[in-house]
């Protein structure tokens, strides 16, 4: 394996404990079978596509602060795609589900879409670029993995095929190569005690990955 190629794969394997965790989650299970409430899918794809809005600033902040022009614009287009792609498709399911614009601007975000949007966003203003990346890179590697898993595994006639194609399909896994060779050049020049701070960024956003599913699965929301 390239030494590079090997970081990301460390940082994988570190939570590779976690990842599991989520794929299993009660959320992914029933989605697979095809029994998830409606209600809880509603909650999850509300509040993903508020996260998405946020993802897409801290996407833009990687972009300024990319060390070189073919990294700005992958990071930029990235950025696009998370707001305009996924607008598409949340359009169709907040269609399905009577999702209003109105409903949604006056859906405020739960404690974890907050939880998580504030992390990216303080660590995309606040940390180095490497360290940024790290955060970034598993939201992009956990939804591909579980996309695969839930599509080799999705009960037939599911009614959320859908969405299992979406994240099944080989432009997210030709993105999560493009963000693992970015965070893997950026690792490739860092020192020893950034690269520990990419991996705990990394971790980080690992864990809240589960607490974002594990929220919609609650339907939890603020107790005040």
């Amino acid at each position: 394996m390239h030494k590079e190629i090997a970081r990301s794969r460390e940082a994988w394997q570190r939570d590779a404990q976690a990842y599991e965790i989520i794929r299993t989650i009660a959320y992914n299970a029933e989605l697979a079978a095809g029994t998830l409430s409606a209600a809880r899918f509603k909650h999850y794809i509300t509040q993903d596509a508020h996260y998405l809005i946020g993802f897409g600033r801290a996407l833009t902040l990687a972009a300024a602060k990319a060390p070189n022009p073919d990294r700005i614009v992958q990071f930029a287009k990235s950025a696009e795609e998370a707001i305009v792609v996924e607008r598409a498709l949340h359009g169709s399911f907040f269609a399905q589900y009577g999702i209003t614009s109105k409903v949604f601007a006056d859906t405020p975000l739960s404690p974890a879409c907050h939880h998580y949007v504030s992390y990216l966003l303080a660590t995309a203003y606040a940390e180095p670029y490497e360290v940024v990346l790290g955060a970034l890179l598993p939201c992009f590697w956990i939804y591909a993995e579980v996309g695969r898993d839930i599509h080799a595994r999705a009960a037939p006639a599911n009614p959320y095929q859908a969405w299992i194609d979406s994240y099944a399909g080989e432009a997210l896994r030709a993105a999560v190569r493009a963000v693992i060779a970015a965070t893997d050049e950026a690792a490739a020049g860092a020192s020893p005690r950034l690269r520990e701070r990419m991996h705990a960024a990394f971790t980080r956003a690992t864990q809240l990955e589960w607490v974002f599913w594990d929220s919609a699965f609650r339907l939890a929301s603020w107790p005040v």
